[in-house]
């Protein structure tokens, strides 16, 4: 197991300075803004620029890019969003932001979608299960921005009961903030609701035909039973590694719903440092790293996670 933990990190490593790699040569085949333009600034751009070693050759400014960044933790200054501010800084201040409205949204999606899942897979083949499986697949088609526009429609225009933004300020975990959030805790949770509850149910059917449980049934153990005691243990196996991932699916995805309900989290830094009509790079390399690393990282959590729940599963073994 240890083995199987060091190559897993060993080959997330490789596969981070791979893609780190490639967005460097990206972003450095792309023009900059002349340090002219930028006024009073100008010495400060050219002092950082100096100190990435912009006029060196490609491969020595790469080799102040680790130094400087993975290795000290200095990603240089924003050029065009934040101008003359830390970029680690700014990044730093968005993050509570967007840690808030996705631990918003597990709160809420995470029970919701194992409660349908397990109440469908009990009433396999009743109307039920029909009804929950059709509603299930049509919020999995269904993108989250369109889940955004319509909650604003009917939620914030029509019936008025949350604004169409967030309250300004930072205090994230306050019960005027959450009202605020809850149209985009929405539009990011139908989705997670949906796949959950699906797979859930699929889990939880397989296993309550399993032999073992009509050994129990047998025994004298009631439904109820049999379900709390082995079909919910057993089923789990696959189901929490799978809410695990889909944390991650939903930092992805609120890359839009950030921007659209005006979220001042990472999201919408990550966007503006790319559509911006001068790309912000040093944000964009800092957030690219960002998304790499956590992506990464959690393939190794969700892996690890089966072995944790599981004791009879042994991850890297050959037998």
């Amino acid at each position: 197991m240890f083995k199987y933990v060091l190559k897993r990190i060993a080959l997330m490593l490789m596969v981070f300075l791979i893609i780190i790699s490639l967005c460097f040569v990206l972003v450095k085949l792309l023009p900059n803004k002349p340090a002219e333009q930028y006024g009073k600034d100008m010495a400060l751009i050219e002092m950082r620029r100096e100190a990435l070693g912009y006029n060196k050759p490609l491969i020595e400014q790469y080799g102040i890019f680790l130094q400087r960044t993975l290795l000290g933790g200095d990603w240089g200054v924003s050029e065009v969003l934040y101008l003359g501010r830390n970029v680690w800084d700014v990044f730093m201040e968005k993050m509570p932001a967007t840690i808030a409205v996705n631990l918003y949204t597990m709160i809420f999606a995470v029970p919701i979608g194992l409660v349908l899942g397990i109440y469908a897979a009990l009433r396999k083949n009743k109307w039920q299960d029909h009804f929950i499986s059709t509603a299930v697949m049509v919020f999995v088609s269904v993108p989250s921005y369109v889940y955004a526009f319509l909650v604003q429609y009917f939620l914030c225009f029509k019936l008025q009961w949350f604004p169409f933004q967030i309250n300004s300020g930072t205090n994230y975990f306050t019960w005027s903030m959450f009202v605020s959030m809850v149209p985009a805790v929405l539009s990011l949770g139908f989705g997670t609701i949906a796949g959950l509850a699906r797979y859930t149910r699929a889990e939880l059917t397989e296993v309550l035909t399993s032999d073992y449980l009509l050994l129990a049934r047998t025994k004298g153990l009631s439904r109820g039973e049999t379900t709390v005691r082995h079909a919910l243990r057993n089923a789990m196996v696959p189901i929490f590694p799978m809410i695990l991932g889909e944390f991650i699916g939903i930092i992805g995805g609120s890359l839009i719903i950030e921007q659209i309900f005006g979220i001042p989290g990472v999201g919408p830094l990550y966007v503006s440092s790319i559509t911006a009509a001068t790309p912000d790079y040093n944000f964009f390399m800092l957030l690219s790293a960002f998304y790499t690393l956590v992506t990464l990282a959690s393939g190794i959590v969700v892996d690890l996670s089966y072995g944790f729940i599981d004791p009879r599963i042994r991850m890297g073994s050959k037998k």
